[in-house]
């Protein structure tokens, strides 16, 4: 049995492990880093650069179908098109296989040893992993929990057979006849959009009454519009019961208490995620929990001295860039820096049709702290760039404080606006007024005008509406 010695260990290679670990090698520190599968975790492999991949083709796959039917509405014709799934996999997989080399590359190029196979923990100082030559033990004078989460699975539907999850999703060889997606949150409407594009007849069901219950109404409203569009059935307050044993249909009890049948080649579960602590030796721990979750401080310190967790396994919101911040700031710590956990706003981005993206508080939120408030909307009908790529269905829109106009939160609904989340999440986290986003000379013609736009209708002084 191999044994190694090394001042901060991480458990986990996803974006908030990887992360650490480079800024910790980058700092000096001795860093191990165990991974039982490819760097770059759920999100680089199996989740989100994957499913952008697979949206991304839907989305040109779309275009082309369109202009073949002749509704191209730039005038655009060409024969029938064919989409070969397998290749657009395969197209995929090679986006993943250079990412995940290049993490390895940035760990290689910060002095971090890697460690691939599955980590048990003994005790709060040591973990045994199981490698293809054999068990390693590492003891480490630091250590960070980032292992990540998994998919939630339904004890009535289980995976297997037809029953997929977004993983097995993203690595169909061919488009699906009919597809049946449980759970109309981000997850499910980005892969239920994609399929639907590509040709599937998709119908969501959804146990709530109003699809993607992280955001408000008015956010949401135009990818309900856009669903009917594609064709997309959407059963609201309906609740999957299991399957049919003979046909494996689905069997759904609907919001007027009667059963339904849907009869899908493929059924998707997408009912969220939960923290991965199983399997890892976590009872041999005395961590604090909150819920199934690890409990963390505002350092990311969890209730053993000499231990972090970050990432997905700590709460949500469950969101890449979130791990990959507290990542960074552990490492730091680690280094004896002094850093907190003080993020003013995460943006948070779904990548329907249209995206969704909000920063900071939404109206609702910002007037429940007892504010007053300024509301500033902008709609993308009004705005020349977003015409030019039929994205009118849509709008900016920034809330700020009534009295001194300090930015609170900004919401966007519209074709390609993850794209702004970055300016959101600056202007909130940098202090900005209404006042600073008003006369900020945006470039013309761009979408992110509307957000120029949408502070000065907040002031009363808007331009182009």
């Amino acid at each position: 049995m191999k044994e190694i010695s090394c001042k901060l260990l991480v458990v986990g290679a996803g974006p908030g492990g990887y992360v650490c670990a480079i800024r910790a090698g980058q700092l000096g520190i001795d860093t191990v880093i165990v991974e039982a599968k490819k760097p770059g975790g759920t999100c680089l492999t199996i989740g989100c650069i994957p499913s952008k991949a697979l949206i991304h083709a839907a989305e040109e796959f779309e275009a082309v179908r369109l202009a073949a039917e002749g509704k191209s509405a730039v005038g655009i014709t060409l024969a029938a098109p064919a989409i070969d799934l397998a290749k657009t996999v395969a197209w995929k997989d090679r986006i993943v296989g250079r990412l995940t080399n290049g993490v390895a590359g940035l760990l290689k190029k910060a002095n971090v040893k890697s460690v691939h196979g599955f980590a048990k923990f003994r005790d709060g100082k040591t973990v045994e992993v199981e490698t293809e030559t054999g068990t390693q033990v590492i003891r480490a004078e630091t250590i960070v929990i980032a292992t990540g989460s998994v998919p939630v699975e339904l004890p009535l539907i289980p995976f297997g057979g037809p029953v997929i999850s977004s993983t097995e999703a993203l690595s169909l060889k061919s488009v699906p006849e009919s597809l049946a997606v449980v759970g109309a949150g981000y997850i499910g409407l980005e892969l239920g959009i994609a399929f639907a594009k590509l040709g599937a007849k998709v119908t969501v069901v959804e146990a709530l009454d109003r699809i993607l219950p992280l955001y408000d109404a008015e956010l949401t409203k135009p990818v309900g519009k856009r669903l009917a569009a594609l064709g997309i059935e959407v059963l609201l307050g309906a609740k999957a019961q299991g399957l049919e044993p003979k046909t494996d249909q689905l069997i759904v009890e609907t919001a007027d208490v009667t059963t339904r049948r849907i009869m899908a080649e493929q059924i998707l579960v997408a009912v969220g995620r939960k923290p991965a602590v199983d399997g890892w030796g976590l009872e041999e721990l005395d961590l604090d929990r909150a819920g199934r979750f690890i409990r963390i401080d505002d350092q990311c310190r969890t209730s053993m001295r000499g231990i972090f967790a970050i990432g997905d396994v700590t709460g949500e919101p469950m969101l890449a860039h979130r791990a990959m911040a507290q990542g960074e700031m552990v490492a730091e710590i680690v280094a004896g820096h002094k850093r907190s956990w003080d993020k003013r706003c995460i943006p948070a981005v779904c990548f329907t049709d249209p995206e969704i993206v909000s920063a900071g508080l939404t109206p609702d939120e910002a007037k429940a702290g007892g504010r007053e408030v300024k509301i500033g909307l902008f709609p993308f009908a009004a705005n020349g760039r977003a015409m030019t790529k039929h994205g009118e269905d849509g709008f900016v829109r920034v809330v700020a404080r009534a009295d001194n106009h300090l930015v609170l939160g900004i919401q966007a609904v519209g074709q390609g606006v993850s794209e702004l989340s970055a300016a959101f999440g600056l202007a909130i986290e940098m202090g900005a007024r209404l006042e600073d986003v008003a006369g900020t000379i945006h470039s013309h013609p761009t979408q992110g005008e509307a957000f120029q736009e949408a502070a000065l209708k907040a002031l009363g002084q808007a331009l182009h509406i």
